[in-house]
């Protein structure tokens, strides 16, 4: 089984980008949820896939992804989606021998953003970077799937 060993964190500075190696904008729409999964295509530059992930509530979670033909992914993305659509860039940073994912959301989530690192075991050590804040791990409300219903904006002064 494919598992995804993530945590996930807010972050609080910009130093951040003086390290970036690489930046891709990423538009990701959900087909569906079905109660324990959500069901998502995705493009980043010129490749795409499809994607199922649990919606269990932590750092381990299954995720199975495949790569899928650009036009196919427009395409569903266009039939399928309506307004369940998810707009990003995403950057690489290395830092401490992990590499980093750092989200800045767009749309009706712009202002957020959020760095992701992947482990191979839920207790493996990490360096944080000093531009990270608040763990956001157990928190649905940052799930992507949650953002597309509910974004962040909605809700950030509470």
């Amino acid at each position: 089984m494919a598992v995804e060993i993530e945590r996930k964190f807010l972050v609080s500075r910009d130093d951040w980008r003086d390290q970036a190696r690489s930046t891709a904008r990423m538009v990701q729409g959900y087909l569906a949820e079905t109660g324990v999964c959500s069901i998502r295509v995705r493009i980043g530059r010129d490749q795409a896939w499809l994607n199922f992930k649990g919606l269990t509530i932590g750092a381990r979670r299954t995720e199975f992804e495949y790569p899928i033909p650009l036009d196919d992914a427009r395409e569903m993305l266009d039939l399928y989606c309506e307004s369940r659509i998810i707009e990003k860039t995403r950057h690489h940073v290395r830092h401490g021998g992990h590499d980093w994912e750092v989200d800045e959301f767009h749309g009706a989530n712009t202002g957020l953003v959020v760095a992701e690192v992947e482990l191979e075991a839920e207790g493996e050590a990490f360096t944080r970077p000093d531009w990270i804040g608040r763990e956001v791990t157990h928190d649905p409300r940052y799930y992507n799937i949650r953002l597309v219903e509910h974004p962040w904006t909605e809700w950030a002064d509470e």
